[in-house]
């Protein structure tokens, strides 16, 4: 037990952010990002909000020109950067549980954020995926959600809803040194689609992303009926070993990993059953849907739609359950992973 102790120890390494402020946008912009901003711009990349009178008049347009303006007019849609809920009825503050393992030196590549799902902590990724990706030159910081892990929130569960989540991913992200991968698991990675359509990250992954929907449910209403029907009356989803993982992973370790299972937010698995659609990323980041076709939660269709909407296919590793970061083959998904960003990174500012 000295081991983990040591893993999610509180230091100065392992930063604990305080959420004192009820401001969703309060949370520290980093230097590069404020020096890396153009002037009619906020520092996320975002229309800043003028106060310099009428623009002055444009031109008017010849044919070619106007043929061009209409079919853009067309096709663009607006970027909705204030989101009135959010605003309105801001996200209780929370201490938040956030660890990191860095390289031992720098060498330039962005940090990636580890983002759990339902149930699960930071601990999921500090098993195996922080120190792969730490041993291949990226600073790994993995989070735990509210009401889960070491971070506080377990009294307000019953009210939580899915932009809590949001909120929580994009505060520890713009407290990071420079723009994160998002790497987020199952209803993280639903909460890094959102937030990815408000924080300008350096790309999003979604790792066996849970989706809304009826049908989603229906198809987990057949796999594992008596795991589902709590879910439904407030109660925590039933997770199973055989859900989880493959049947490769040791019992043993199947068993710890369970044992360490958080109780689930209600709302949220509500909000679960009611289809939503996924907002486009800003700047144009790149997004990755990687997945398992024998997951048993999410399944292949789902993962091709959702992988769609970002105009890609998902990568697909057979064989794997879905705690893809825990199951016996861990090394392959995440070495695809931390290849797509690096090629990503190349071609893209941190």
């Amino acid at each position: 037990m000295a081991y983990e102790h040591e893993r999610f120890a509180f230091s100065e390494r392992t930063p604990m952010l305080t959420d004192s402020d009820r401001d969703p946008m309060s949370a520290p912009i980093p230097a590069e990002l404020l020096a890396r901003s153009p002037a009619h711009t906020d520092p996320f990349g975002f229309p800043a909000i003028r106060d310099d009178g009428p623009p002055p008049a444009a031109p008017a347009p010849g044919p070619a020109q106007s043929t061009r303006a209409d079919a853009a007019s067309r096709v663009r849609r607006p970027v909705v950067t204030m989101r009135r809920a959010e605003w309105a009825r801001p996200s209780p503050p929370v201490r938040r549980e956030v660890c990191s393992e860095l390289p031992t030196e720098d060498t330039g590549r962005p940090p990636v954020l580890f983002v759990p799902g339902l149930r699960h902590g930071a601990w999921c990724f500090a098993e195996h995926w922080m120190s792969r990706a730490a041993e291949r030159g990226f600073p790994a910081y993995a989070m735990s959600l509210r009401g889960h892990g070491r971070s506080g929130g377990a009294e307000l569960r019953g009210r939580t809803v899915l932009r809590d989540y949001v909120h929580d991913v994009m505060q520890v992200a713009a407290s990071l040194p420079r723009r994160a991968v998002l790497v987020g698991h199952g209803v993280g990675g639903l909460a890094v689609a959102q937030a990815i359509a408000r924080y300008p990250a350096q790309a999003g992954v979604l790792v066996a992303p849970m989706t809304r929907g009826w049908r989603a449910l229906g198809s987990a209403m057949l796999r594992h009926p008596f795991g589902v029907l709590p879910g439904l009356f407030g109660g925590s989803v039933g997770l199973r070993r055989g859900q989880l993982f493959s049947r490769r992973l040791d019992a043993g370790a199947a068993k710890r990993y369970r044992s360490r299972l958080d109780r689930s937010a209600p709302r949220v698995q509500w909000q679960l059953l009611f289809r939503g659609r996924l907002e486009s990323p800003v700047s144009g980041t790149p997004v990755l849907v990687v997945g398992s076709p024998h997951d048993r939660l999410v399944s292949q269709r789902a993962l091709q739609k959702t992988a769609a909407r970002y105009g890609a296919e998902p990568l697909l590793f057979p064989g794997m359950g879905h705690d893809m970061m825990l199951d016996a083959r861990w090394v392959e998904p995440i070495d695809a992973i931390l290849d797509w960003v690096a090629s990503e990174a190349a071609s893209r500012p941190s």
